[in-house]
């Protein structure tokens, strides 16, 4: 059992730190996480590595030193191996998706499936029918969950969507966005899986002529200011990150004051039409 308190929850972000810097979903979130803690005169301890080896490795460390009094866990994988270990180092830990609680772990879910269908929904109804996807890397479970109700709310409408593989980064979103463009039945309408991706796809479009929303119409996971400000303005799948990050900061306090862990989910994500959706062109 822990007596001395570190008086630090670590995050560990398994992923490029140049993506830091430019991608607002993960500064909201980690600054909801840290008004919940300075409330108790906590802080956030956040470590940026390459992958999960790296990451596990830092857990170790943190744990044999007695850094941090709980971690967070963000971005699970199929077959992930960091919730074990962290059960093995009885280490507190607030899983952030979908995760079974047990003693010492805590889960804050997310709905990965109701957005997607609620985004696509719009599109069809807009009488979109070639539909396209630009999602986050492939291995993480909720782009597992997203993708799924993509193609089985498109199956359901009788038509097969385009899916390609991005990395969130601003480079990937305009590339993959380029090659779709130039597809001989190029998409009406594609979804990005975060912001970054879609505001560098909504310059792609410009670059190549494409008009938004006239001829292509794009909605990205995540709001930000920078859909807001982009001309025209991004259509979302929009969710309040900062209490997100409130949320998982009120749980990871419960895991370390021993008391009942409160079941808490993210915020619910909505679609947010904006100035990047229309009917298709004839």
């Amino acid at each position: 059992m822990r007596v001395e308190r570190s008086g630090a929850v670590g995050l560990v972000l398994a992923r490029p730190a140049r993506l830091l810097g430019v991608e607002p979903f993960f500064m909201e979130f980690i600054a909801g996480i840290e008004e919940t803690l300075a409330e108790r005169g906590l802080s956030v301890l956040l470590h940026v590595v390459p992958g999960h080896e790296e990451e596990i490795a830092t857990h170790r460390r943190w744990a044999e030193r007695g850094l941090v009094d709980a971690v967070v866990l963000v971005n699970l994988t199929a077959g992930d191996r960091r919730p074990a270990v962290l059960r093995e180092l009885s280490m507190p830990t607030v899983v952030v998706g979908a995760w079974q609680s047990e003693p010492g772990i805590a889960p804050v879910p997310t709905d990965d499936v109701e957005p997607v269908r609620e985004a696509l929904s719009s599109l069809l109804d807009l009488g979109h029918r070639r539909i396209a996807r630009v999602t986050g890397p492939a291995p993480l479970l909720h782009t597992v969950a997203r993708t799924r109700a993509l193609l089985d709310t498109c199956r359901e409408a009788g038509i097969e969507p385009v899916i390609v593989e991005g990395d969130y980064s601003a480079e990937s979103g305009a590339a993959l966005t380029a090659r779709l463009l130039r597809e001989a039945e190029r998409p009406t309408a594609i979804l990005y899986d975060n912001d970054v991706m879609a505001v560098a796809g909504l310059g792609v479009a410009k670059e190549l002529g494409v008009a938004v929303p006239d001829e292509l119409s794009l909605v990205a996971w995540d709001d930000s200011t920078m859909c807001q400000l982009a001309t025209p303005a991004l259509s979302t799948m929009r969710g309040d990150v900062h209490q997100f990050g409130v949320s998982v900061g009120l749980t990871a306090l419960e895991l370390i004051d021993g008391v009942p862990v409160v079941r808490r989910w993210s915020p619910t994500v909505r679609f947010v039409p904006r100035g990047t959706t229309a009917p298709p062109p004839e």
